[in-house]
């Protein structure tokens, strides 16, 4: 067997719908897995169904909610009778100086992009554990290693996105199981699309700064996803990966 082939696999995307979510579900898919994707927008999922193609399904779930996401892995269980590989994506953010956030706009951030993870690794690691077998990806950001003036709690979000991961894999390696982080830089999504309508010149910094010289796309954190999803990586965990373009790279 290739040491990247993930046929007999299940994986499970959160926010997998689009962007960099369904990015990495299609490679986990063309790899051989079978897809289980979850969110919360049942019209959009259509669209990411079709991208996909057989073995996959669909998973409504409010993933900020630690009994819908228990739900959500024996859903997935149920229906393919494992999840062997978790990819935690959901994500968004709140663009306002730190001073002008608000209660709801920080604890929006942080139950969607820090909690639905700890609370997806949490119900994914019994099935894990009983099968001595897992791998979970938990999607950090370039922010998890620098800040923004206009996203203090997406960055806080992402920089413990980062060492949570680290927490979990020196916890649960004895149970064979890995868990690592893709820090992935700017890329073409619908959140950036935003964040480029609402600051001023960031196309511009973004470009300037990146040695490649352009936005990533969906599809280039495919490959990473399934290196880490994969055999391939049966001796990496708590790694944390930049998929940048060498944004970070560059002083």
């Amino acid at each position: 067997m290739s040491l990247f082939d993930l046929t007999g696999r299940v994986a499970l995307i959160t926010g997998g719908n689009g962007g960099i979510g369904l990015g990495m579900a299609i490679g986990l898919h063309n790899a051989g897995a079978r897809i289980a994707i979850a969110g919360r927008n049942k019209a959009k999922a259509a669209a990411a169904l079709q991208a996909l193609g057989g073995d996959t399904i669909f998973i409504e779930a409010d993933v900020t909610k630690k009994a819908a996401c228990i739900q959500m892995i024996a859903e997935a269980t149920a229906k393919f009778g494992s999840v062997d590989i978790l990819v935690n994506n959901a994500g968004t953010t709140v663009r306002k100086p730190p001073q002008d956030l608000t209660e709801a706009d920080w604890n929006l951030v942080m139950d969607t992009n820090l909690n639905s993870a700890f609370f997806a690794c949490q119900a994914v690691y019994p099935g894990m554990k009983a099968k001595g077998f897992g791998k979970i990806i938990n999607i950090g950001s370039v922010m998890s290693l620098g800040g923004s003036p206009y996203a203090a709690p997406y960055a806080a979000s992402k920089a413990a996105i980062m060492n949570l991961s680290k927490a979990l894999a020196t916890s649960w390696a004895p149970d064979n199981i890995q868990v690592n982080s893709i820090l992935p830089g700017w890329i073409d999504t619908e959140l950036t699309i935003g964040a480029r309508t609402q600051v001023a010149g960031l196309n511009e910094a973004v470009l300037a700064r990146t040695p490649a010289a352009r936005w990533g796309e969906p599809s280039d954190l495919a490959g990473t996803a399934v290196f880490l999803a994969s055999k391939a990586s049966d001796f990496v965990t708590g790694a944390a990966i930049p998929v940048d373009g060498g944004y970070m790279s560059r002083a």
